[in-house]
């Protein structure tokens, strides 16, 4: 590489623009004068198109930051080119030709992959260098393929159509806790979207993995164009526990782009991943689709009922002016401030308790005929989520009714 780094940045198969390193950790991106005629969308909504470059006073601009690996990949990543600290930069412009969404960097002189380190790496994380893909999550995930009803890890220039899931280290049982989670999650929203995922093998590897097929990757492969809330927010990958659940609330109620129905949505799913115990609903865990119609919610992704383990007990972002809530001590009024921050009548808030209460006893169903968890496991999540309903949902129309 040269002495100061630069990608070429691409929007599906379109050139979009150049991602430079500047002098004094600075960083600037600048769309291609041809991509700004051919009447292309924007890569990001921190990014419009504009002729002049953005420039960043310190590492990468967050869209871009984003993008790049994070958790156990990034550590792969970093012992793979043979370094003890590499910047995000770095580790986006070796690996992010098959990143999240429709965007992709490409280095035009490309880094020539350590095969001598191949020793240190385990080999899920050698199926992924040799893709150069860039993923984020701490838990062990893999690009993968469908090929004839079978799955294969991607290879160099193929673009996945699926991510597959492996047990992580700390927690052996978290594929299979996810996969429930995601299913009773399914059971608690009744109509809304969550993407499609079963219990799989990937050829080469002898786990069972959870197999989930990508809202962003059409049949074919082409690339879907979508961003997490992290990115439309201007934060950096390092700021996802950062800020409020409202943050979220606001830009849809203030992006011309967006419906405010989306915001009754998006209450809900956080409602219900609290019902199941999933602390860890951070800003990268919900995200929008840039559609012809404006932005809109994703399908759900990512619910763990992550409560059942002893280090995540916290709630991952505020409610109200409260940070680092434990979900044992949620009470109605912290739902019902939530809602009120959403900018949400008190009617709609009801409703939102209503619909939790008709549809919960589904979700509990669903934890008790899981077939892969065992009686231990399942009655930890089952015990957990009556204690939330008990202790923080029954009481919310109680409540609303004597504020009202």
């Amino acid at each position: 590489m040269a002495a100061l780094l630069m990608g070429k940045v691409y929007y599906n198969e379109h050139f979009a623009g150049y991602l430079r390193e500047e002098p004094g950790d600075r960083t600037s991106f600048t769309y291609d004068d041809h991509y700004l005629n051919i009447t292309l969308p924007p890569i990001s909504h921190t990014l419009p198109l504009r002729s002049e470059p953005f420039t960043t006073q310190a590492g990468l601009h967050p869209f871009f930051d984003n993008l790049a690996a994070e958790g156990w990949l990034e550590g792969a990543q970093t012992r793979f080119l043979g370094k003890r600290q590499a910047t995000r930069f770095e580790l986006l412009l070796t690996f992010g030709q098959d990143c999240a969404g429709a965007v992709s960097v490409v280095d035009p002189e490309p880094t020539k992959l350590v095969q001598t380190l191949a020793n240190n790496l385990d080999p899920i994380e050698m199926a992924v260098m040799s893709n150069r893909a860039s993923l984020s999550g701490v838990q062990p995930k893999l690009p993968v393929v469908e090929r004839d009803g079978k799955f294969y890890p991607t290879k160099m220039g193929e673009v996945s159509t699926h991510i597959a899931k492996f047990p992580s280290r700390e927690h052996d049982d978290l594929v299979m806790i996810e996969y429930y989670t995601m299913h009773a999650y399914s059971a608690v929203l009744l109509t809304d979207s969550i993407v499609d995922l079963w219990i799989g093998e990937v050829e080469g590897f002898p786990e069972q993995a959870l197999i989930i097929k990508r809202f962003d990757r059409e049949v074919g492969g082409k690339r879907i164009h979508f961003e997490e809330f992290n990115q439309l927010l201007g934060h950096p990958s390092r700021a996802k526990y950062d800020g409020a659940y409202k943050d979220m609330a606001d830009f849809i109620w203030e992006t011309k782009e967006c419906l405010p129905a989306e915001v009754y949505r998006l209450y809900l799913r956080i409602l219900a991943g609290l019902l199941l115990g999933n602390t860890d609903m951070h800003l990268k865990n919900f995200a929008m689709l840039h559609t012809s119609d404006g932005l809109r919610l994703t399908p759900s992704y990512d619910q763990v009922a992550a409560a059942i383990y002893p280090s995540y007990k916290t709630v991952a972002l505020a409610i109200g002016d409260a940070h680092n809530l434990e979900i044992g001590t949620l009470k109605p009024r912290n739902i019902i401030t939530l809602g009120k921050e959403f900018r949400l009548p008190s009617g709609a808030i009801k409703m939102a308790y209503e619909h939790l209460l008709k549809s919960r006893d589904l979700a509990k169903d669903t934890i008790e005929a899981a077939r892969f968890l065992t009686p231990v496991t399942k009655n930890q999540i089952i015990k957990m989520m009556e204690r939330r309903w008990n202790g923080t949902f029954a009481l919310i129309g109680q409540t609303l009714s004597t504020k009202l």
